[in-house]
């Protein structure tokens, strides 16, 4: 285990094999979407999505993270059938070029979570509606609600079936701070525990729910979550945080990204990177711990 200086070792259970996450992973983004907030992330051929997953893997990321629902502000809803429809086609052509690589899963719906499992092998479910049945991403109505069922009681469905799989499941906070943050992780870790789910890796949710200070307040003190025992994804890439706070897009925010990515990490020991640009965060990371190897 090549452990970096000032990170927790955490590893994950990923389809019988630990994921060491003693030194920071890096998730390469696939939107099998048409809409999703950056163009140069969407993927929607077979032959594109072939070429996307094999370029993840070949400039060193960990996981490859499927999406078929876009989340970006404004997007339209999409029915379970259209998005289980999308996700099955772009798991197949993953799972054609890359039939080892991990493969995270972009859901908020446990029947989708349900089918890349069990018919593709995926091995991380990422949820960032943080557990709502409703599929509500940010703001205060979803982060009230989330974790539960729609008459307020009980866990939600995702909760349930993430446990009765067995994969790692990726919880994210739509909070707007980072006291709120943590006490909405404490409530629903609780419940995840309750059914037997064992490994659970938190997202602060940069992005959702939050104004431009809360998140780079969040930012700031995201070495708290380190109280919660548990690893910690960071995903940050090409978003709106980082646009309008330097004046540019999502084309030109990939500087602010690599900057962040690297505050998350010495800042707050995160484990996982979530990004669309594969090659230049792990060169990030390679910097990182020859520098911190020095200390």
């Amino acid at each position: 285990m090549n452990i970096v200086k000032g990170l927790i070792p955490y590893t994950i259970n990923v389809g019988g094999r630990l994921m060491d996450l003693s030194e920071p992973q890096v998730m390469g983004i696939l939107n099998a979407t048409p809409d999703s907030f950056y163009a140069g992330s969407r993927r929607q051929t077979e032959a594109e999505i072939e070429a996307r997953a094999d370029r993840i893997m070949a400039e060193g990321g960990a996981i490859i993270d499927v999406g078929a629902y876009s989340t970006r502000p404004g997007a339209a809803r999409v029915t379970a059938d259209e998005e289980m429809a999308r996700m099955r086609m772009a798991l197949g052509a993953v799972r054609r070029v890359q039939p080892e690589a991990v493969v995270s899963v972009d859901t908020f719906r446990p029947e989708v979570a349900r089918m890349a499992v069990e018919e593709f092998g995926a091995g991380i479910i990422n949820d960032v509606s943080g557990g709502n049945p409703d599929g509500a991403f940010g703001g205060e109505k979803s982060a009230e609600d989330s974790g539960r069922k729609p008459d307020g009681g009980g866990a939600s469905p995702i909760f349930m079936e993430v446990a009765r799989l067995g994969v790692p499941y990726i919880l994210m906070s739509s909070r707007p701070n980072i006291i709120s943050i943590m006490q909405d992780f404490a409530v629903k870790v609780q419940q995840l525990r309750d059914f037997g789910q064992k490994d659970i890796i938190l997202d602060p949710g940069f992005g959702f729910g939050k104004t431009l200070e809360e998140n780079y307040a969040v930012l700031a003190r995201l070495g708290c979550l380190r109280e919660m025992g548990l690893p910690v994804l960071v995903g940050v890439s090409r978003k709106s945080m980082l646009s309008r706070l330097v004046g540019t897009d999502a084309d030109g925010a990939l500087n602010a990204t690599t900057v962040v990515n690297t505050l998350a990490v010495a800042l707050g020991g995160a484990s996982i990177l979530r990004v669309h640009d594969v090659r230049e965060c792990v060169e990030m990371v390679r910097i990182y711990r020859q520098t911190m190897a020095g200390l």
